[in-house]
């Protein structure tokens, strides 16, 4: 366990009682949301980025070391275990080299060198290995045929029958390529060599076809360097079938290297020596290391875009929620029309409808007449539209309708990523069961934009679309870290215990689906829940589950004023006591001219010295403050606001080195795409960023930023505009 603890606070430059206090908690049963929001005097204030990549490690490394135990168990069950081998097994740091020590021992199936093996011509194998033998070695071989020792049954098995000298010799050097394909030394020194100097080469399938690979159509690349978002498109086109893939290793120096380490001078088995090597490097090593280092660096690449996804995702998650205004879903399409939800401050469903304003029906008139109504009788303020298919004919519509209206309305361009996978699904259909299913969506699309978090919790996170490759990458992997990411937002945001969902409050750390349920059904059975105490009622919350969950169950009107915020019960004596010493009750929470005075008092504590009194932590009474200095305020007011928007850009209306304002709505490796209100997203390159270098785009901008962008070119053919961040 020490040696985990060492590795894990090396890689993630952390101190090892970090890492191990943090070990103990999760052995213990806690929650990452728990442990990063109220065990920070144990873990140090890891946050819970950090936190789950600790989790992920001490997963791999806890598993390293089973294995190995299980690999030294099996080879000494064999006979051979080695000092040597107990090192090699010791120092290895990825499973990759622990099966490669394991490799010469693990049951094989038939191969050349079994075969041979099993016509007793590893003494012969010995002998051309050794090199030392003078006499001829034909001679030698004569003595391994067998054609005239074995029953009549046996001669017709070509698998026991040494027919000649030839056969003999032949046999004998399969073992020893096999010998060689199989040595971890050989195999870590090749890899090394093909990392340093080896070439990705790709080369068009179908020459004549055109595709989304034409970059890639003659192409190699230094795998050494080779960026992630590449590795996987390569991996598509191939998949597809429009590329075909190869590495480029360098041969003859693997070949020298072999040959070093084994051919001991001029003699008789040279030749036949420098030919096994080279049949045992394409033969049986290459194809492998083919196949573990394109695994390697598709596990890589995948890490990686599994890490871009979740940071978008966890920015559109926390998007910032628009409150108190009555909303027009407005779900684009052509032929079977724009459905049309409209859903009060509480995202209640007043009114829905389905209008033809695009093609081919083109029924404009007609749908501004039957929209306009409705914005005037519900009191529409804000019109949101999904980005899909017919979003930028809806949004020119929509821009034109508005200047009709009585009413102050603007326009919000959301993302519909997942929509409809949420309209077909069970949920949608328990929420709306006399609702048509083409609805949904444009309640989805509606309730976006009043709460992000709310609303995308519904849908499986990998339909939230902004990642890069999401459905190539390993999707068990994928579907843990964005589970993660849920996780951490909702727990982040909090969740007011007596409106939240099943769907939100089953993120909530501790709580499952069924606990999620049983909290829903309890709250309708019983009416509001009063304070946190009472969770304890519901039917497999344990007080487990409650040390997990209670701190971020919200209870905005309940009995004690506390409760509105992230301070955990356990604290809720050091909150009365701080109060107190400030000469406040927890009741004055409520009063607001008393909590200005509370807020401007809790500037002034001295955290170090009040800590110690009220026999706390420092970072938890930060924490404790900050709270009481903003009760009940969501954190993601801070985050930007969308983009509201009166009028229509078109790509015509664009010109070189015009100034826009944007929403950030992907970050890839290479870049951002920004919504600039024209139909398709403009790029910024990476190179476009910054006059500084950077390595990650995300060190710049983050998915629902809101930047100031110039139009660098533009390409009318390709619908292709390309920004820059450099103004």
């Amino acid at each position: 366990m020490e040696k985990i603890i060492k590795t894990i606070a090396e890689e993630l430059n952390i101190k090892p009682s970090q890492v191990e206090n943090t070990i103990k908690l999760i052995d213990e049963g806690n929650t990452i949301p728990f442990i990063a929001r109220y065990r920070k005097e144990v873990t140090g204030g890891l946050s819970d980025e950090t936190l789950r990549d600790l989790g992920e490690r001490l997963a791999y490394l806890r598993n390293l070391e089973q294995r190995k135990e299980e690999v030294i168990k099996s080879i000494d069950e064999q006979g051979k275990l080695t000092d040597e081998i107990l090192q090699a097994v010791a120092i290895a740091k990825t499973l990759a080299e622990v099966e490669d020590i394991y490799r010469p021992y693990k049951q094989k199936k038939k191969t050349r060198a079994t075969v041979a093996k099993a016509k007793g011509l590893e003494p012969l194998a010995k002998i051309i290995i050794e090199q030392k033998e003078t006499k001829d070695i034909y001679e030698i071989a004569k003595e391994y045929i067998n054609i005239d020792k074995l029953s009549e049954e046996d001669k017709k098995n070509k698998d026991k029958v040494v027919n000649n000298e030839e056969e003999a010799i032949q046999g004998a050097l399969d073992i020893i390529a096999e010998d060689i394909s199989d040595n971890s030394k050989y195999r870590k020194e090749i890899k090394r060599l093909c990392y340093r100097e080896g070439l990705v080469v790709t080369r068009a399938a179908k020459p004549e076809e055109k595709s989304n690979y034409e970059m890639y159509y003659e192409y190699n690349e230094s795998i050494k360097y080779i960026p992630s978002h590449r590795i996987l498109a390569i991996n598509r086109g191939e998949k597809e079938e429009f590329l075909k893939v190869k590495l480029e290793k360098p041969e003859d120096k693997i070949l020298l290297y072999i040959e070093k380490d084994i051919i001991k001078g001029e003699t008789q088995f040279t030749e036949m020596l420098k030919e096994t090597i080279k049949d045992s490097f394409s033969r049986l090593i290459e194809p492998s290391i083919d196949r573990e280092i394109r695994s390697d660096l598709t596990e890589k690449a995948e890490e990686k875009a599994i890490k871009v996804f979740g940071q978008n995702s966890k920015q559109l998650l926390l998007g910032a929620p628009i409150k108190g205004k009555t909303v027009m879903g407005f779900d684009p399409a052509y032929r079977t029309g724009c459905k049309i939800a409209i859903i009060d401050e509480t995202g209640k469903v007043l009114d829905y409808t389905t209008v033809y304003p695009t093609e081919p029906q083109n029924d404009v008139v007609g749908a501004k007449r039957e929209l306009l109504k409705l914005i005037d009788k519900d009191k529409v303020d804000m019109i949101a539209i999904g980005n899909g298919t017919a979003s930028r004919e809806s949004e020119m519509f929509v821009a034109d309708m508005i200047k009709d209206c009585k009413r102050e309305v603007h326009y919000v361009i959301v993302s519909e990523a997942g929509a409809s996978v949420y309209s077909a699904s069970k949920l949608a259909t328990e929420e709306y069961p006399d609702i048509n299913v083409s609805i949904r969506g444009a309640i989805s699309i509606a309730r976006r934009l009043q709460d992000p978090l709310a609303e995308l919790v519904k849908i499986d996170p990998k339909a939230i679309g902004v990642g890069q490759y999401q459905h190539d990458v390993n999707q068990k992997r994928l579907s843990e870290s964005l589970t993660g990411v849920v996780e951490d937002s909702v727990n982040k945001v909090g969740v007011d215990v007596n409106t939240a969902t099943p769907s939100l409050l089953s993120y909530v750390s501790g709580i499952n689906t069924t606990i999620a349920k049983n909290i829903v059904k309890y709250r309708d059975e019983n009416g509001k829940l009063k304070n946190r105490k009472e969770l304890l009622k519901v039917p497999k919350l344990g007080k487990v589950a409650f040390e997990q969950c209670a701190g971020f169950l919200r209870i905005l009107d309940g009995d004690n004023p506390i409760e509105i915020t992230a301070v955990h019960p356990e604290s809720y004596q050091v909150v009365e006591n701080l109060l107190k010493n400030l000469g406040f009750d927890k009741k004055d929470l409520k009063d607001k001219e008393k909590l200005e005075e509370i807020k401007n008092k809790l500037k002034s504590v001295d955290i170090s010295k009040t800590a110690k009194e009220l026999n706390v932590g420092e970072m938890t009474l930060s924490d404790i403050i900050e709270e009481l200095s903003k009760p009940g305020r969501d954190p993601r007011e801070d985050m930007p606001k969308p983009i509201l928007r009166s009028d229509v850009l078109k790509l015509d209306d664009l010109k070189e080195g015009m100034i826009l304002t944007g929403t950030v709505r992907n970050v890839i490796d290479f870049g951002a795409f920004v919504d600039i209100g024209v139909k398709h997203d403009g790029l910024v390159h990476i190179s476009e960023m910054s006059e500084k270098f950077i390595k990650n785009p995300s060190e710049i901008v983050s998915v629902g930023d809101i930047i100031k962008v110039k139009v660098i070119k533009i390409d009318k053919e390709r619908q292709k505009v390309g920004l820059s961040m450099k103004i």
